[in-house]
């Protein structure tokens, strides 16, 4: 059970109608996940909705990387809105369902390809020992360049409010983007 109250759509404040406006009219294209709870802030829901957007649709990060680093944020906080959305879009982007599934059972994946388990380590990195090893940051800027890498912090930086905000308002995972049986190992 969520623990906000649902905002009445028609009663938004003006601030709060522009941020409703620019979410639901953006590429999301609907009002849900982190953003419900965040109009009841609308001075934070814009600057952490507009940076969301740039990282989820314009950074240089190739997609399937970038739903493989979603993915990893996710599952270290538990966040199965953020799980089941992003499931999803990784197997749509070509992540391996055996990588899926081992990412939501919290086990490290067998990866076929290189780049898949840099962005792992990369990710394992950072949350375990709160930086990139000089290896992997040297690894990370040939695969991604500088810019790249800014954006993976960025990323796992957003990823991480976003499922933090899910958790303390205990917004459930939406049904209509789970993949059912990935949902289920990551509960």
């Amino acid at each position: 059970m969520s623990r906000y109250d649902e905002i009445d759509l028609d009663s938004l404040g003006p601030e709060q109608q522009a941020v409703a406006d620019a979410i639901a009219g953006g590429p999301r294209g609907s009002l849900r996940g982190p953003f419900v709870p965040w109009l009841l802030s609308p001075g934070m829901a814009d600057p952490a909705q507009r940076l969301g957007a740039f990282l989820r649709f314009r950074t240089v990060i190739p997609q399937r990387l970038k739903e493989l680093a979603i993915l990893f944020t996710a599952r270290r906080w538990d966040a199965g809105f953020e799980w089941s959305v992003h499931a999803k879009l990784a197997l749509e982007a070509g992540l391996p369902r055996s990588a899926v599934e081992a990412i939501g059972r919290g086990d490290t994946p067998d990866f076929a390809d290189d780049d898949d388990a840099l962005i792992w380590r990369a990710c394992r990195e950072m949350y375990e020992t709160r930086r990139f090893s000089d290896g992997t940051f040297a690894a990370l800027k040939a695969l991604l360049g500088p810019q790249g890498v800014a954006e993976l912090a960025g990323l796992l930086g957003y990823y991480a409010l976003v499922s933090i905000t899910l958790n303390a308002f205990e917004v459930p995972a939406p049904d209509d983007d789970a993949v059912p049986e990935l949902a289920e190992i990551a509960r």
